[in-house]
């Protein structure tokens, strides 16, 4: 129970930065009863290269200063698909192209699509 209260702050952390830097369609889904993976995904958008970057570093900021390292980022450079590993959080910042081609809400439809306000 400790380790799902842990991700939920860590989820909670994530979406306000988001917040604070602008993304659009913020979902969270809990896929903790579905995977091994992680408890969240955070699958939120941004409007252009530049955006998603700073989407990104305001995560890694935000949550480095609470002292959640991430434990990986994948795609940062080019920034059309930005993965943020936190371990039991997963981030990922879109572009519009990319979010519908990969669709991950679709993918992970077996896991919970909660609101955010909830956690």
């Amino acid at each position: 129970m400790e380790d799902i209260k842990k991700s939920a702050e860590i989820a909670r952390m994530v979406i306000e930065a988001l917040e604070d830097k602008k993304a659009s369609d913020i979902k969270v889904i809990d896929i903790s009863d579905v995977s091994v993976l992680a408890d969240y995904f955070i699958i939120a958008s941004g409007t252009n290269r530049s955006q998603i970057q700073a989407l990104a570093d305001g995560v890694e900021e935000k949550l480095g200063k609470s002292g959640y390292a991430v434990k990986q980022i994948e795609g940062y450079n080019t920034a059309n698909w930005v993965l943020l590993d936190f371990g039991d959080v997963i981030v990922h910042v879109f572009d519009e192209n990319n979010r519908l081609l990969y669709d991950l809400e679709r993918i992970w439809r077996d896991g919970k699509e909660i609101p955010a306000d909830s956690l």
